[in-house]
């Protein structure tokens, strides 16, 4: 399919713009209502599989820092906050989880996928993949790859 179909009073873009700000906004909403930023819990994820220092979380949401201007340059300050609640400790330059960071971090996983299934709703599992399978095929034809270096 070729451009926007006929009777579509919309193109694919501003559907994608949309639904890429709903998510994020609704996503930080439920979130904040929890006492973590958006950025936290992408570093709480990152370190839940084990310990890191701050160059490889930095490098691992990297492409998160930088989409906002109130966002710093490094994680630092997010984890800086993290530390200062206990959720994380500092130990010979690596982060890593807390017993009470970790009992926060499940908690938090079970409002995520909440979330996470309340923007699918409505969908069938085969119309959810179809879309997943279609977006990823639109990344690739506009020369994206994978972090496999994947085509």
């Amino acid at each position: 399919m070729n451009g926007t179909p006929e009777g579509a009073a919309r193109p694919i873009g501003f559907w994608l713009k949309l639904v890429d700000r709903l998510i994020d906004e609704k996503f930080d909403e439920v979130l904040i209502e929890h006492g973590v930023t958006h950025r936290q819990w992408q570093l709480l994820t990152v370190l839940s599989r084990g310990p890191a220092d701050l160059a490889t979380l930095d490098a691992t949401i990297s492409p998160y820092l930088a989409d906002s201007p109130d966002d710093p340059d490094s994680s630092a300050e997010h984890l800086a906050e993290l530390v200062d609640s206990e959720w994380l400790v500092l130990s010979g330059g690596h982060y890593e989880v807390t017993e009470s960071g970790a009992n926060v971090f499940e908690r938090l996983s079970d409002v995520v996928t909440e979330h996470l299934h309340a923007v699918g709703a409505g969908l069938s599992e085969e119309q959810y993949a179809q879309t997943l399978e279609a977006l990823e095929r639109m990344a690739r034809n506009l020369g994206w790859t994978d972090d496999r270096g994947r085509p």
